[in-house]
């Protein structure tokens, strides 16, 4: 169950603690995977960490002229097969409402929004050209897209519209038997919850009914799931792992 041997994925922000989980486990499952961010260095210490049946692919998201070739180039190295794509990249920009600069909003949309609107339209042309009725779009989103969170309306806008593009998506790909579903985590134990002082973390956990942080391996393991084959009638669902924090 939840096998990938012969499927070949791509993983954006894999220097990240979710995004190199990810890797991890679709790795350990048996597939081939191009990891993608824009720290070659770490990407190469994770590659050197998997070993065989892994590519570095260096990006930034926020440049769209990269962004516009990374899928041919996963598809390149992957063989001339892409399979699995998971968008994982993320950027945050925390301001409130009333003093949130241009380019803090600009920013924000255009690494979490826009290069994933750009990598699924790719993914889902080459997916369909393939024709081997199978392919997997997983973007990571967020609880902050649901409910929103004060200081994060850049962030929390790419986010819900991260949701709604995917559901979109979902309608007009799934007769192919491409499916395309978002994954929100809740807090989960990061370098982006590590910046949090311990207070904060303790009065955070207290809103959790599981009362502790997420591991990047919760988010990893439901993207394993909407990866293989028996993820197949998930289409255009929102995976919400968050300990209960949002139960939608």
């Amino acid at each position: 169950m939840f096998d990938l041997t012969g499927k070949t994925a791509l993983v954006t922000g894999a220097t990240g603690g979710i995004g190199a989980e990810i890797a991890r486990v679709y790795h350990k499952a048996g597939a081939t995977v191009a990891i993608s961010g824009r720290k070659v260095e770490a990407l190469e210490e994770l590659a050197k960490e998997l070993g065989d049946r892994v590519h570095v692919l260096p990006c930034d998201l926020a440049d769209r002229p990269s962004v516009a070739k990374l899928i041919d180039e996963a598809v390149k190295v992957l063989g001339g097969r892409l399979d699995i794509l998971v968008n994982n990249a993320g950027l945050t920009k925390d301001n409130l409402f009333m003093v949130m600069k241009d380019d803090q909003w600009d920013d924000v949309i255009a690494v979490n929004l826009t290069s994933t609107f750009m990598l699924c339209r790719a993914a889902s042309r080459h997916m369909m050209r393939s024709k081997t009725g199978y392919g997997r779009i997983i973007n990571i989103a967020s609880v902050s897209g649901v409910f929103g969170n004060p200081g994060q309306g850049n962030y929390a806008a790419s986010k819900a519209g991260m949701i709604g593009m995917t559901k979109s998506l979902a309608r007009e790909v799934a007769s192919r038997g491409i499916t395309a579903n978002c994954v929100a985590p809740g807090f989960i134990k990061t370098a982006m919850t590590d910046v949090l002082t311990d207070k904060q973390k303790g009065d955070i956990a207290q809103i959790i009914p599981s009362q502790r942080f997420g591991e990047p391996l919760d988010i990893a393991a439901g993207c394993l799931y909407l990866a293989s084959n028996e993820g197949g009638y998930m289409t255009g669902q929102t995976l919400h792992i968050n300990g209960g924090m949002a139960m939608v």
